[in-house]
């Protein structure tokens, strides 16, 4: 079975959409889905940036706000704007990193993009993410301690440095065959690739 690389950041608004779409629509396309949590943070520190382009660029971001609303109403993703922007989402990716291919990984990525992207709730904070695991019938104490150890936080860094040396620049970024598509918006590209 083919398969598609999905590479995402708890902070980033287009991560979220992709996030909602992608399993059925790889399910559909006959494609395996592999998902990637990475950090953005150092990716952007090497271009210079300490903080989100969105924020850096106000055109950028006014633009970036009102283009994720109109995705979401057409795509009936629920929305609303975060009051703090980006989140930190370090500590989300090393519990996704822990759970690296576990069969609740997808509900636990699209749990914490719903709390940062539909609640507004602060994804930074562990009660946070302990009620999301709760919710999804994980043991959130056993999990946590998994994701605070050396050995994942070494796994997210080195899944941070490959996004980087494979060309990433942004998120959400997608590998087929090796050939890197970013965007949400290239999602169906890329879920068509594999087959090529």
């Amino acid at each position: 079975m083919p398969k598609l690389e999905f590479w995402f950041e708890f902070a980033s608004t287009y991560s979220y959409v992709a996030a909602e779409e992608i399993e059925g629509k790889a399910r559909s396309a006959g494609v395996e889905l592999v998902w990637r949590p990475f950090l953005l943070g150092p990716i952007f520190a090497e271009q210079g940036w300490r903080d989100s382009p969105f924020n850096l660029y106000s055109a950028k971001g006014a633009y970036m706000w009102r283009d994720v609303e109109r995705l979401c109403q057409r795509k009936g993703i629920a929305w609303r704007r975060p009051s703090v922007f980006p989140r930190n989402g370090l500590l989300a990716a090393r519990i996704a990193t822990a759970l690296d291919r576990a069969e609740k990984l997808p509900d636990f990525v699209r749990s914490v993009y719903r709390a940062n992207f539909s609640l507004d709730l602060d994804i930074s904070e562990p009660s946070v993410l302990k009620e999301i695991l709760c919710n999804l019938s994980l043991d959130e104490e056993a999990i946590f301690m998994r994701a605070n150890d050396d050995s994942v936080k070494r796994l997210l860094r080195a899944r941070t440095d490959e996004a980087k040396s494979r060309g990433v620049f942004g998120a959400p970024s997608f590998f087929a065959k090796e050939e890197l598509f970013w965007g949400s918006d290239r999602l169906e590209q890329a879920l068509e690739a594999p087959r090529d």
